[in-house]
């Protein structure tokens, strides 16, 4: 008769968490960076149709890295709960924070409990109104969630990505161009290739814009922010 197989628990954590690493590493990466007026996203990513980055909700944005199909079903789900809590409450009651939770919940469920962990990292982030501080939040694929400040990066080489950029975010938050300008040296440093604006992914949560704080940029708009 046969041995059973086994794996210790630890083992199998570590072999799901190395599966889910080398996963969302060959994508490329995403950044989220404060600047005067609000959050920047940047993310290396040659696709016109399909988004990394994305509005949730008024002044929540999404980004998402690593295995795009999945990513795309959570930023889906995470919208259908902010409309929905939004109606039977109110608007206000949408927060990045109650998001965050929701998906680092069911990320950890999934890594915990199902054979195959999702090969994804996300950044939920609310532009901070009425002097509020901006909230910038990255669940990893276990469900771990961390409480980022001024810069974040999921992807690709981002320990790289924001080794890059350490030096250049202390102080005061720098202007739209200058935060840009950050995000692109970086992406390309660590790339060892220069990046056209067409290859670009660019969005903004502004906080002075009216309603709907979110935006994409576009490739002529960044050209402009790159060369002004």
């Amino acid at each position: 008769m046969p041995m059973p197989y086994y794996v210790s628990p630890e083992q199998m954590m570590q072999d799901k968490a190395e599966y889910a690493k080398k996963g969302i590493a060959k994508g490329r990466s995403s950044i989220a960076m404060e600047y005067a007026d609000g959050v920047l996203f940047t993310a290396d990513n040659p696709s016109a149709s399909l988004h990394k980055i994305s509005e949730v909700y008024d002044c929540i944005a999404f980004a998402g890295a690593g295995k795009y199909s999945e990513f795309e079903n959570l930023r889906k789900a995470g919208i259908r709960h902010a409309d929905l809590k939004g109606f039977m409450y109110s608007r206000e009651d949408v927060t990045a924070r109650s998001l965050a939770n929701g998906y680092s919940q069911s990320l950890g469920t999934i890594f915990s409990q199902e054979m195959k962990p999702l090969e994804v990292e996300i950044l939920v982030v609310q532009v901070g109104l009425n002097s509020h501080a901006n909230e910038i939040y990255r669940i990893s694929f276990d469900g771990s969630i961390i409480d980022e400040k001024t810069v974040a990066v999921i992807g690709g080489r981002s320990e790289a990505v924001l080794a890059a950029m350490k030096d250049k975010v202390a102080g005061p938050p720098p202007s739209l161009k200058a935060a840009l300008g950050f995000c692109v040296s970086a992406l390309e440093q660590t790339a060892n290739q220069k990046l056209n604006p067409e290859g670009l992914e660019v969005a903004v949560l502004e906080r002075a814009r009216t309603g709907r704080k979110f935006r994409r940029l576009t490739p002529v708009e960044v050209q402009q922010l790159l060369t002004a």
